[in-house]
């Protein structure tokens, strides 16, 4: 039994049923309705933290162990799109980039540290002037390029996954929300609209959108919202980006952005903590987008759209058996394209008697937000504000 229908809850449908069992999946509206069909397609190298930061807080072997486990987990999409014949509209590279001259530093020793202490030679510092080039702005002082990853079109996965899933033999529906959820007495018992399921396990892949189903991965994911705006294709003489790589920022409250297929720029850098969505998302977009590109500050924005990203207190995944034969797993915080699609895998070895892999998360600290569900958000809204006014410092 699977509650979610986005990028974990779909993988481990599809694992599930081609290895034979009897699996069941329930989404509240449309596949990949949440962050799964909406975010910005980078795929990363790692966790959502530096390798060298989790080795400070878990040691050297358990950090390699983690950035290798995310290795993997890049492998296994790419690999598991080309196998089933889902066109991801892929595109190679990945820079990130010093928004302020003192982190400048720190991305060149990351380089270093990625290819001498984790084996992994594909980043490669920028200077400025590098960095300018490559981006077409001078707006940044540095940074890294990663050819060792890119970025997809999300929803392309969310609906070959699901064909996936559906065609092994899954029973995936659409529209049919959980309304509760109960495993006393040996069994697992999902309430719908339309009927209660009853299941031997469960996995709860809601992410942000859990909502009041289960009060444990309600108390450590946090919904907050991200919006992205596209413009108008660019031109193929367009200076912005001319190597197709997606670009993320140092800020705390991160700028993302990358250009699509059809030349569009992609640019996400709205997030609210509130819980309703803002209806001026082309206008901050588009200011954002002038910032780094001045050149675009009247450049037509096509479309705009947001929804909710799960995070953690350390923005690291949330995975944990939160009730008998019921695991949740979620707040992959902004880091999910390849880590919630692998978490789904886990969770189907899992099933099968092999959880080597997925204790590697779920032995994470992961803290409960501070003032309960009542009190998290306005304490989250005052906190990220103020890491917000520090990006602009």
């Amino acid at each position: 039994m699977i509650v979610g229908g986005g990028f974990t809850g779909l993988s481990a449908a599809a694992h599930l049923a081609r290895a034979g069992t009897n699996v069941v999946l329930i989404e509240a509206h449309r596949f990949g309705d949440g962050a799964s069909g909406r975010n910005g397609g980078q795929m990363g190298t790692g966790q959502r933290a530096w390798p060298e930061e989790m080795q400070g807080e878990y040691g050297l072997a358990r950090a390699k162990a983690l950035f290798d486990l995310a290795e993997e987990a890049k492998s296994h999409l790419l690999d598991f799109a080309q196998e089933n014949g889902i066109d991801l509209d892929y595109m190679p590279g990945q820079m990130s980039v010093a928004h302020k001259k003192r982190y400048v530093d720190d991305y060149k020793a990351h380089a270093e540290l990625m290819a001498t202490r984790f084996g992994y030679p594909h980043i490669a510092f920028m200077d400025a002037g590098e960095t300018a080039e490559r981006l077409g702005s001078d707006r940044f002082f540095g940074g890294v390029r990663d050819t060792g990853t890119g970025h997809i079109h999300p929803l392309k996965l969310v609906i070959g996954t699901a064909r996936v899933a559906a065609a092994a033999g899954a029973h995936v529906h659409e529209d049919t929300p959980a309304t509760g959820i109960d495993s006393t007495g040996g069994k697992v018992r999902v309430t719908t609209p339309y009927g209660t399921i009853t299941a031997q396990k469960c996995l709860i892949a809601t992410n942000a959108y859990g909502g009041t189903l289960e009060p444990v991965s309600a108390a450590h994911i946090m919904p907050i919202g991200s919006f992205i705006g596209a413009t108008v294709p660019l031109g193929a003489d367009s200076p912005v980006i001319p190597g197709g790589e997606s670009v993320d920022d140092s800020r705390f409250v991160v700028r993302y952005f990358r250009k699509s297929k059809d030349g569009r720029l992609l640019f996400g850098g709205r997030e609210i903590y509130a819980v309703s969505d803002p209806g001026d998302i082309h206008i901050h977009i588009r200011r954002q987008i002038a910032e780094i590109y001045p050149a675009l500050k009247d450049v037509e924005i096509t479309h705009g759209w947001g929804g909710y990203v799960g995070i953690t207190m350390p923005r690291k995944p949330f995975v944990r058996e939160v009730m008998p034969n019921v695991i949740s797993a979620g707040g992959y915080s902004g880091h999910g394209v390849m880590l919630s699609n692998f978490v789904g895998k886990l969770y189907a070895d899992t099933v099968a008697g092999n959880r080597e892999k997925l204790k590697l998360f779920e032995e994470l600290k992961i803290p409960s937000f501070p003032g309960g569900r009542r009190l998290r958000g306005p304490l989250l809204f005052l906190a990220l504000n103020w890491y917000a006014l520090r990006d602009r410092i």
